[in-house]
């Protein structure tokens, strides 16, 4: 029967069909059982619609199911980007989808690692499984799959190696791996892949050099290596990828010469070599490069001059070399670019006239060659094209005229010309701007007066023209700024009053109007500017009261109104500032008394009332905080208060004030009691041996009677200070020692909340549900003097400032020595930092309080504590912060209690990466050392993390040259509004000062920290 069935062709062609079709229904069935059995680890709290046809029905089979395509009956697509999947890939069907050749889940919510059976879909061409959340490793079994031609991984936390397998994928022809974890080198094995077009490595952790081998890869159009940490020379063989359209290397360690070789590659479109540490000069045979439209060489260490070749790079559209060290002049042939959009020049050397043929640039947007040696007049057709909207030439030394082309440039949004020597009448020079938000023309030869055009700026947020000769009133129009944060005038003629109408910027932050020649009354109006920080009238012809509604100012921090003609009463209402750090009242005509409310001014570090009419007797209050106080030539009598503000204070602080005492060199000692004063001197040294000689015989007598007591209760006493948990602190001693053991267990590790150079820190909370933090010292970390000791922690736990940790005090015995610290919420900054969501919260205005805070905590330890405390282990591991994420320095004093022969004389001279360059030829340990590590530390607090190498070419760089600052910030952040970019690089150029390798040109902490003042947003 079989035989004749077989005989006839008909039957057999049946039978064959029936025979296969029972097959594949079967492999049908299975494959949809298997994807059914994934579905079902999804989670059920929601069904997702789009996967609503994936059921078993009746006629059913997976090949009418949503994202599922079939050859034969079996799957062999399955395309589910975007579809809401949440779950793993520990239950994918790789085995029953033996026929699958395209697999993509990206954009869901898949998460786990990547299996080991990936490796069966021995079939598979397409692969992607990008923007999920999957981690762990790139499985080496990734190799079986030899005949992927594309692999997508992109933008999930995959960390570990690229597995040196992916070299057995010869057919790929698209590799896109970035914005992962991954790390170690690139394997050398992807010079295999030789039928490779795209390859996309960017943003992960990968170190080690460029293999060369990937410059043979000749098919390849788009390279991307960038935001990584390679390092080592750029391989020549890149210079024969001759199909290569993008090459970004940028935001690396990458090092030496830019191969000239890289001229020959015709076909590129986009170079970016950015932020590396390249050097040399840039090759002229770049010029070659005719189809690029992009070239980005920025923030490295290039040299020599611009090459004029460059100008045939006719369709370029942006060229950025700013942040490097070129110099000579800019070359003509740069006017030549015609399709230029974006010309970054900044942070170089260049130097000679900016050329007329920049004119040409009929598309340029942005033009900033700021921050050079450049000279000679502005080229008058630089905007002629009308569509400039950034145009910086600060920090030079050009002369003459804005370009008369700007007036009716529309389109202008951020001009800066700060730092030259241009002239012209401002009056006629600029028009009205609608997208202007910043304008700079500070420190120039500006004349004529301000016109009312610029009150029809909308948008203007910062105008700053202090340093020149402008005149005439101001322009009341100036009130419709209702954006404007920052106006600096400061420094001209001006005359006449304030108009009414600047009360009604209630969006100011800084007003500066010092040196110019303003007069009248201060309304009372001030007070409707609520958000101001800093205001400065001084030195001007100012008169009346100070207005007493300056305390509706509540976060003003800088108030100067020295050198007027104001009088009366200072209101005890500036009393109610507690944000106030400066107050100069000097140089007035001031009367009364100084008001007590000013013991309120907790904040405040400098005073500066000198030079009125005060009389009376200082507030004893004063005397107690921790400032720098000026109150000479007033008419104040009665004895200077002790404390912190007097302890250091001079004669020329205290000076012309006649009926001044007090123990102050220069001043006359306050007066004795009348009752001894009519005395003759030979009658009060008889009353006074008369008082005298019957207590040193009673005292006599006294010490033989209890000194055998004394002698007997010594080693008791000695004993209990020292064994039996004597602390000197604000709790009692023994309790506490025993709630802290009991809070800690002992000192368990499970309390243990970090590790420094003494010893590890413990978190405790005590029975009345306070939480202190507990530094337990290391047994090798011997105390030369127990009672010196024990006297220097009497002196720190009187120590009150707010930004640093508070010590409660010290316990000993034979096995426990620690120290105890309030506690603060967010830990040390260094650990901040280290963690990406953390930094993150850390923006500028944040980072820019925290390095003011430290600074004042310093100068404070430096000028106002006696004998000043240098803290010589200044490091982000010692600055704590609180909730509010205010910094606390912390470990203040420690090194100095502790022996300096101890086995931990390296952590006593400071941490690696912040000492001073001193130390290394001397042990010698100054307030300047303390000063060095403040440095280190605000470069890393805006870099965020430590700056290394960075330090060197820091201190290195010509002092009349200004920072590259984009080689200084933290990435993780959005780059800073030219607001706060201007306060970051204030700050930078503190930190420089503060590194100056020779310590006797170094800034005390008290000038560092008023720079600082000036500085902060």
């Amino acid at each position: 029967m079989v035989y004749s069935t077989i005989a006839n062709p008909l039957l057999l062609v049946i039978f064959l069909i029936s025979l296969f079709s029972s097959k594949a229904l079967l492999a049908s069935a299975e494959e949809a059982a298997a994807l059914l059995k994934w579905k079902s680890t999804f989670p059920t709290k929601v069904e997702n619609p789009l996967l609503s046809s994936w059921t078993l029905k009746p006629n059913s089979n997976p090949c009418s199911w949503y994202g599922v395509s079939c050859i034969n009956a079996s799957v062999n697509r399955l395309n589910l980007t975007n579809s809401s999947i949440s779950g793993t890939l520990n239950n994918f069907p790789f085995s029953s989808l033996t026929n699958l050749e395209f697999l993509d889940l990206s954009m869901n919510h898949l998460f786990g690692s990547i299996p080991s059976q990936l490796g069966k879909l021995s079939k598979l061409v397409y692969l992607d499984l990008s923007m999920n959340q999957i981690s762990g490793n790139i499985p080496p079994e990734i190799g079986l799959l030899t005949r992927l031609q594309t692999l997508h991984l992109v933008a999930n936390l995959l960390n570990g190696s690229i597995p040196e397998q992916i070299g057995q994928l010869r057919s790929l022809t698209e590799l896109a791996l970035y914005s992962n974890n991954l790390t170690g080198p690139i394997p050398a094995s992807m010079g295999n892949l030789e039928n490779l077009s795209y390859l996309y490595i960017y943003g992960n952790l990968l170190s080690g050099s460029i293999p060369s081998g990937i410059g043979k890869l000749q098919n390849l159009v788009h390279l991307c290596m960038d935001s990584n940490h390679l390092e080592g020379p750029i391989p020549q063989e890149f210079g024969f990828l001759n199909n290569l359209e993008l090459l970004n290397l940028f935001n690396n360690h990458l090092s030496g010469s830019i191969p000239p070789e890289i001229g020959n590659l015709t076909s590129l479109t986009e170079l970016s070599l950015k932020e590396n540490n390249l050097t040399g000069n840039i090759p002229k045979s770049l010029g070659n490069l005719i189809n690029l439209n992009l070239l980005h060489l920025h923030g490295n260490q290039l040299s020599g001059s611009i090459p004029k070749e460059l100008g045939n790079l006719k369709l370029l559209t942006d060229l950025e070399l700013s942040g490097n060290q070129l110099s000579g002049p800019i070359p003509s042939s740069i006017g030549d670019l015609s399709n230029l959009e974006i010309l970054f020049l900044r942070d170089n050397q260049l130097s000679g006239p900016i050329p007329e043929e920049l004119g040409k640039l009929t598309k340029l947007v942005v033009m900033e060659i700021d921050t050079n040696k450049l000279s000679g007049p502005l080229p008058q057709h630089l905007c002629r094209n009308g569509k400039i909207q950034n145009f910086t030439v600060s920090n030079n030394m050009l002369t003459g005229h804005i370009p008369r082309s700007l007036k009716n440039c529309s389109s202008l949004s951020r001009a800066l010309f700060s730092n030259n020597q241009l002239t012209g009448n401002i009056s006629e020079m600029f028009g009205v701007y609608q997208d202007l938000y910043l304008m700079d023309l500070d420190n120039n030869k500006f004349y004529g007066e301000l016109s009312d055009d610029w009150g029809r700026c909308k948008q203007l947020g910062r105008l700053q023209i202090s340093g020149n000769n402008i005149t005439g009133p101001i322009p009341p129009s100036l009130g419709n700024l209702n954006q404007l944060k920052v106006l600096d005038l400061s420094s001209n003629q001006l005359h006449g009053e304030i108009p009414k109408e600047l009360w009604n910027l209630t969006s100011l932050l800084h007003l500066y109007l010092n040196s110019n020649k303003l007069s009248g009354l201060v309304p009372q109006d001030l007070r409707f500017l609520k958000e101001l920080l800093a205001l400065d009238l001084s030195s001007n012809s100012f008169d009346g009261p100070i207005p007493r509604t300056l305390k509706d100012c509540p976060k003003l921090y800088y108030l100067n109104l020295s050198n007027n003609s104001f009088y009366r009463d200072i209101p005890g209402e500036i009393g109610k500032l507690a944000q106030l750090s400066v107050l100069d009242l000097s140089f007035n005509s001031l009367t009364g008394q100084i008001p007590c409310e000013f013991e309120g001014l907790q904040s405040l570090e400098i005073l500066n009332l000198s030079h009125n009419n005060l009389s009376g007797t200082i507030p004893k209050g004063l005397g107690a905080m921790p400032m720098m106080i000026e109150l000479s030539f007033n008419n104040l009598e009665g004895p200077v208060p002790e404390g912190k503000a007097f302890v250091n204070a001079t004669i020329e602080q205290l000076q012309g004030n006649k009926r001044l005492c007090g123990k102050i060199i220069g001043l006359n000692p306050c007066e004795i009691p009348h009752s001894i004063e009519k005395h003759s001197k030979g009658e009060r040294l008889k009353i006074a041996l008369s008082i005298v000689v019957p207590l040193l015989g009673a005292l006599v007598l006294l010490s033989a009677i209890v000194g055998f007591l004394l002698w007997r209760r010594t080693r008791k006493e000695r004993k209990s200070q020292i064994e039996d948990g004597f602390s000197i602190s604000i709790f009692d001693g023994k309790e506490m020692y025993s709630e802290i053991m009991e809070a800690t267990k002992g000192f368990s590790e499970a309390f243990c909340i970090g590790e420094g150079g003494h010893g590890k820190v413990y978190k405790a909370k005590l029975s009345s549900n306070k939480i202190v933090a507990v530094k337990k010292l290391h047994l090798f970390d011997e105390i030369a003097d127990r009672k010196g000791f024990l006297n220097e922690i009497r002196a720190l736990t009187m120590i009150k400032h707010r930004n640093i940790v508070k010590l409660f005090g010290f316990s000993s015995n034979a096995q426990n020595s620690f120290l105890v610290y309030e506690y603060l919420e967010r830990g040390s900054l260094g650990g901040v930092l280290s963690i990406e969501e953390e930094a993150k919260i850390l923006d500028w205005v944040k980072r820019a309080n925290i390095i003011k805070g430290i600074s004042h905590a310093l100068c404070y330890m430096h000028h106002e504590c006696s004998p000043p405390i240098v803290h010589r282990d200044i490091t982000s591991n010692n600055i704590l912060l609180d909730y509010e994420y205010e910094a606390h320095v912390a470990d203040f004093g420690t090194a100095k209690l502790l022996k300096m022969d101890s086995s931990n004389r390296t952590a006593l001279a400071g941490t690696y990466g912040y000492v001073a360059p001193e130390l290394a030829y001397t042990m010698k340990v100054t307030e300047k050392c303390d000063v060095y590590s403040f440095g280190v530390l605000i470069l890393e607090v805006i870099k965020g993390k430590h700056p290394g190498e960075s330090i060197t070419s820091l201190t290195l760089c010509p002092s009349e040259t200004t920072l590259p600052i984009k080689d200084l910030l933290d990435d993780r952040l959005s780059y800073p509004t030219p607001e706060i970019e201007n306060v970051l690089i204030s700050i930078i150029k503190t930190a420089r000062a503060c590194l100056n390798s020779n310590s006797k040109y170094r800034p005390t902490m008290k000038i560092v920290s008023n720079m600082l003042v000036m500085a902060a947003p």
